[in-house]
């Protein structure tokens, strides 16, 4: 007897994970899905490998992908949170254009403005724009909305108090972040560096006084979040 487990990867978006994900799933294949569509439902496990590979055993055909901004946040979260137990984060992301895919970078790159732009509601070349996907009736974006209720299930606090605010800025790659976070026990700061350092997936980039600290331009083509303690 051959046994033939088939895995797709749905990366083109919400319309068709709706559609197709099912379908795929009822033959029998596992789906890693990088659409919105799935993430929040209780029975589609959220997953990080580095975070929470755990939750993987917990599928039920679907596998979600996190939002672009949340899986690079949850790496030094998690490294923080087993220890010291996060209270409070309150985010501020400035994220890169290519996040809005291919039309996104042409309204960059070619300083587009006015009627000519393909992607963003305003020029965003030598600007930042406080609005990436649609606004809701609460007044966050959908895209600070997702940050907010996909860390809370990836790391298993659903009552942890998160605010956030996403910013398109005039950057190609590479999204950065500022994370505040309350910690509900004391810490000592050198060990949050160690339990950062030692994290898989995180590079400490953290010698301010010599002018290192994390870049988009550095960060760009590599896999890793690249992480400054304050």
């Amino acid at each position: 007897m051959i046994l033939i487990l088939i895995t797709l990867f749905f990366v083109h978006g919400g319309s068709v994970s709706e559609k197709y994900v099912p379908i795929a799933v009822s033959k029998g294949c596992i789906v890693i899905d990088n659409s919105s569509v799935f993430r929040m439902d209780p029975l589609v496990p959220l997953v990080v490998p580095e975070v929470n590979p755990e939750d993987i055993s917990s599928h039920h055909g679907i596998i979600a992908n996190p939002n672009c901004s949340t899986i690079q946040a949850v790496l030094p979260l998690k490294a923080i949170d087993q220890k010291y137990r996060i209270k409070r984060i309150v985010y501020s992301t400035y994220q890169a254009v290519s996040g809005a895919g291919r039309f996104g970078i042409q309204d960059l790159e070619e300083k587009l403005e006015g009627e000519n732009l393909k992607k963003f509601p305003h020029s965003i070349y030598n600007n930042c724009i406080p609005h990436i996907d649609i606004f809701m009736e609460h007044g966050y974006t959908k895209e600070e909305y997702k940050m907010i209720e996909e860390t809370r299930k990836i790391l298993h606090h659903p009552d942890l108090p998160i605010t956030a605010t996403a910013v398109r800025v005039p950057v190609v790659n590479c999204h950065s972040e500022s994370i505040n976070i309350e910690l509900a026990e004391e810490f000592d700061i050198y060990d949050i560096r160690l339990l950062l350092e030692n994290f898989p997936g995180i590079i400490v980039v953290d010698h301010p006084e010599k002018n290192y600290y994390p870049l988009a331009s550095k960060a760009n083509g590599n896999d890793e979040v690249f992480v400054r303690k304050n």
